[in-house]
């Protein structure tokens, strides 16, 4: 499929998503590229098998994402964030990983794509070539990626974890005034979420909000139920990480379906887009009133302890003369803002066109003081 024709499977259909995330790397101790390359491929192998329409990975660029200050995320205790992000980038060069990866997907049949966790991810994946953008809850306030993403003219679907809807709202509409093709997933920042906290009513929620816009559901909870019920509500797109098995090393596995589960499911969704009368079991399924949850979006407590490790503030991406107008290219948003005094990323528009008072090294915070009101 192009990009025109994935915008009308996420209007008009049912777009399924099997989520690979950084899951080719499955050992504690680096493996070569060229073993990161056979662990993807069999992923797409068996996503393929499943009934995927999509495979879609994680890209990384460390050098404009992740500073140099070491956290560990609540959901990972495996590795800091700094030597897991330097990892994933020397994993997956262009040429010898992302490349071939995506000329393998070809071959088989299988949708690639990748969510960038920068923008100079973004930038390594224009070069692959990928037919539209996923954007991860942690990023949806990192506007420098969000700025280069919606002038590709590719389709974007925004996930919305760990955010309010005030957040939510803000980054769709920076989206939509330079890119009408954008679509909206519901997600839960928890991993594993539990089935009953999925609070499916957030999509009719979107659905009143944004009219006419593709709602989704992104699901990392073990069992198929709350997707198969989002699909029975509306979804026009499920996203469900995926894994070849969940006992391996890594952040995602124990999060993931198996081939045989996501096969499974994909069944039971292509049986309710050939026969809608079959959503009525799943919105008669025991846990759905559980799994349904109240119209609202709320920020949950157990979502609010990612944000301070993965949303970003404004740093110098290269020394800056006193005295220079700022451009995009001279800015980076960086993780994690925890441990970091730059301005938050969502305030990267207030800083283009302004003359900084001092001069900034590489990786300098961008505040308040140092530009010319």
């Amino acid at each position: 499929m192009n990009s025109s024709q994935i915008w009308e499977k996420i209007q008009n259909g049912v777009f399924v998503i099997a989520e690979a995330g950084k899951n080719f790397i499955q050992t504690e101790e680096e493996k070569s590229v060229a073993e990161y390359l056979r662990n993807a491929k069999e992923l797409v192998d068996q996503a393929a098998w499943a009934g995927a329409d999509a495979i879609k990975f994680q890209t990384h660029s460390v050098d404009d994402e992740q500073s140099d200050k070491k956290v560990i995320a609540a959901h990972f205790k495996g590795a800091d964030r700094l030597t897991w992000v330097t990892r994933n980038t020397n994993a997956t060069p262009v040429n010898e990983f992302w490349k071939p990866l995506k000329e393998y997907c070809d071959k088989k049949g299988i949708i690639f794509f990748s969510t960038p966790m920068s923008r100079g991810a973004a930038q390594r994946l224009m070069e692959v070539g990928v037919p539209l953008w996923k954007i991860g809850s942690g990023d949806i306030l990192d506007l420098a990626m969000l700025d280069y993403l919606r002038r590709t003219d590719l389709p974007i679907i925004m996930s919305s974890g760990a955010s309010t809807f005030e957040e939510v709202a803000s980054s769709f509409n920076y989206l939509r005034a330079k890119n009408k093709r954008v679509a909206l997933m519901h997600a839960l920042s928890k991993y594993p979420g539990l089935p009953e906290e999925a609070n499916l009513a957030v999509m009719e929620l979107y659905k009143d909000k944004f009219p006419g816009v593709p709602i989704g559901f992104s699901e990392n909870s073990i069992g198929i139920e709350p997707s198969l019920i989002a699909v029975a509500l509306g979804a026009t797109m499920i996203e469900k990480h995926f894994t070849i098995r969940r006992d391996l090393w890594g952040a995602d596995h124990k999060v993931c379906s198996t081939p045989e589960e996501f096969k499974t499911m994909v069944g039971q969704i292509r049986s309710m887009e050939a026969n809608p009368e079959e959503k009525k079991k799943w919105l008669n399924h025991a846990l759905s009133a559980a799994i349904l949850g109240k119209k609202e979006k709320v920020l949950r407590e157990d979502e609010s302890v990612f944000r301070p490790v993965f949303q970003k503030s404004l740093a110098a991406g290269r020394d800056i003369s006193a005295g220079t107008v700022i451009t995009a290219e001279m800015v980076y948003a960086m993780r994690p803002r925890m441990h970091l005094n730059g301005l938050p990323s969502e305030h990267y528009e207030r800083v283009l066109g302004k003359k900084v008072k001092t001069a900034l090294k590489k990786y300098d915070p961008i505040t308040e003081g140092i530009l010319e009101s």
